[in-house]
């Protein structure tokens, strides 16, 4: 998932983006297990995502969240950004995966096709992932109508 909204942030004094946003309780990607069990420990860096699919629904989550050290740690170096520019008027509602392919502990590359809801709308893309020294990474995306 990219992020092609601006919007205003303010900068720690080592230029990271810090925008606070409240830990959710239950997670933000759609599963039922609590946050911190769920895509949390996987932004603390407690744990690595299995799959392709599992990793999405952690970068969803940290959209959510706010939490671009994890955004940029998690986007392939060969296409990461500088910063993640967040909008913080954008309140992201819902995640719908609607195919996966590949992505699992077997396979180098994977896809991941969602629906990512918003107040006032949606966005629908497929998702490209690589493993990069053993871990899943955002590669990019290609937004679909």
């Amino acid at each position: 998932m990219s992020s092609r909204r601006s919007g205003s942030k303010a900068r720690s004094k080592s230029g990271a983006s810090r925008v606070s946003s409240p830990t959710p309780r239950t997670c933000p990607c759609g599963l039922s297990e609590a946050y911190e069990a769920c895509c949390g420990r996987y932004h603390s860096g407690g744990a690595a995502a299995p799959t392709a699919e599992a990793l999405m629904r952690s970068r969803y989550s940290a959209f959510v969240v706010r939490d671009e050290a994890y955004l940029l740690r998690s986007w392939h170096p060969r296409t990461r950004p500088v910063a993640v520019d967040f909008d913080t008027t954008m309140r992201w509602t819902g995640l719908e995966i609607l195919d996966t392919q590949d992505g699992s502990a077997f396979h180098t590359t994977g896809t991941v096709t969602f629906r990512a809801s918003f107040r006032g709308g949606s966005m629908h893309e497929r998702s490209r992932f690589e493993r990069v020294d053993g871990a899943w990474v955002y590669v990019d995306g290609e937004f679909l109508e």
